[in-house]
């Protein structure tokens, strides 16, 4: 096998029931320093990093005030974000995976998922439907942000354009956050109401911990979060799909995430 086809697969492998998120290597960096992040797969926090594989992608870029700069690299580059800073505020990384087919073998581990990211309704609907607890088929992408303080960290978070997201209200390396941080998630552009925000969160002791919120009317809800502690936020959209022979997934998954830190 060829070595960019290798990273693929292996790419491909880990990320099936876990949460996909840009780790920033540090999330505040000089004025005219260097943005260096890593991909990651894993659950709690925790996860591999994998490298820079063009073909696992169709978006990865640097947004900084109105300027959209591809993150340059070559195949197998690890870490896989490693590139000048483009100004002096607040850099917005944004990753798209390419779309990626998933078979759950067993019945209860696609129960445990579904019921994990707030949708119970799921399976209600999957047994409505007529469909087999067999070899359940889901295709699903992932639409991943982080914010990085350049210089002064100036700026705001603001909607990209991905399919769905998780857009920061407030800038947390310059805005009080003493009542948290306001985010709204969005779908097509659109506010999801009443869908789960999971927050995982590091301490400076490097102990992960783990809270949900729910959004309100507006897609809007309040994350809880403290000075020195870095965070992963994730929300993901679950869609019906028509299994078909070319496509035999019966559900479609999208998945947001953003991370970000609050300086002490």
């Amino acid at each position: 096998m060829k070595p960019l086809a290798l990273i693929a697969c292996l790419l491909a492998g880990p990320a099936t029931a876990h949460e996909f998120w840009i780790a920033p290597q540090a999330h505040d960096v000089p004025a005219g320093g260097e943005l260096v992040a890593d991909l990651r797969v894993g659950e709690k926090f925790e996860g591999s990093a994998f490298s820079y594989v063009p073909p696992n992608f169709t978006r990865f870029e640097v947004l900084m005030g109105g300027t959209a700069t591809a993150v340059p690299g070559r195949a197998g580059d690890r870490p896989a974000l490693r590139m000048a800073a483009p100004g002096e505020g607040l850099a917005i990384v944004v990753h798209q995976t390419r779309e990626y087919a998933l078979t759950y073998d067993d019945w209860a581990k696609f129960v445990r998922f579904a019921e994990h990211k707030g949708f119970p309704q799921v399976i209600d609907r999957h047994l409505a439907r007529g469909l087999p607890q067999e070899a359940v088929k889901e295709r699903y992408t992932r639409f991943a942000k982080s914010l990085i303080a350049v210089g002064d960290g100036a700026g705001a978070d603001r909607e990209v354009g991905l399919l769905t997201e998780i857009v920061a209200e407030a800038n947390p390396y310059a805005d009080d956050l003493a009542g948290g941080l306001p985010v709204r998630v969005l779908y097509e552009g659109a506010p999801r109401v009443d869908a789960q925000v999971e927050l995982f969160e590091r301490a400076p002791d490097g102990s992960v911990s783990v809270t949900s919120a729910r959004t309100d009317a507006e897609g809007r809800a309040i994350l809880t979060v403290a000075p020195g502690h870095s965070y992963l936020a994730d929300a993901v959209v679950m869609l019906e799909s028509e299994p078909t022979a070319r496509n035999p997934a019966a559900w479609q998954s999208l998945w947001a995430s953003l991370t970000f830190a609050v300086p002490d």
